[in-house]
């Protein structure tokens, strides 16, 4: 099974930038990574006026369009997180923005200490991810790392969940 780690926080804690970077340094260590985003507030991926587009705005359920480089699938409904992960299964690793109440791994990101509390909210909490100047230092529970620890954090998901 292919392993996933989810990259949980509040709105504005770095979720997306923190992705991008280990997207980056697992690339170079020549590996496969998917990335599937949650987003509560809803999306619009498909541009007005292109073909795909048009199959949705005329009342089609589904449309998928391919190339010999890209392929997108748009639905009319939500997936499950189960369900996507069921499709990247050919990839070395898959990074998840958001579903925080899923049961996967967890790094969590903190804004700052008053967002502490969402640690204990969550299951599968592997590491937290914090600003060095506004957190005391804390021996035990799971890993902490500064943000700015990207590589550290990239060699720890190795390691452990892969």
């Amino acid at each position: 099974m292919v392993p996933v780690v989810q990259i949980v926080g509040y709105k504005n804690s770095g979720k997306t930038t923190l992705i991008t970077r280990l997207v980056k340094i697992f690339n170079g260590m020549n590996l496969r990574v998917a990335v599937i985003k949650h987003d509560l507030h809803g999306f619009e991926a498909d541009r007005e006026g292109t073909d795909s587009f048009r199959f949705r705005e005329a009342g089609a359920a589904a449309a998928a369009i391919t190339s010999p480089w890209r392929t997108a699938v748009f639905e009319e409904q939500e997936t499950s997180l189960a369900k996507l992960i069921e499709h990247f299964t050919e990839y070395d690793l898959i990074l998840v923005e958001g579903f925080k109440h899923e049961t996967y791994p967890k790094m969590v990101l903190l804004r700052s200490a008053e967002d502490e509390p969402l640690i204990q909210e969550l299951q599968q909490v592997i590491a937290i991810v914090q600003k060095e100047a506004d957190f005391p230092a804390n021996e035990s529970g799971p890993r902490r790392f500064q943000r700015d620890e990207v590589e550290h954090m990239a060699e720890y998901i190795r390691q452990n969940w892969m």
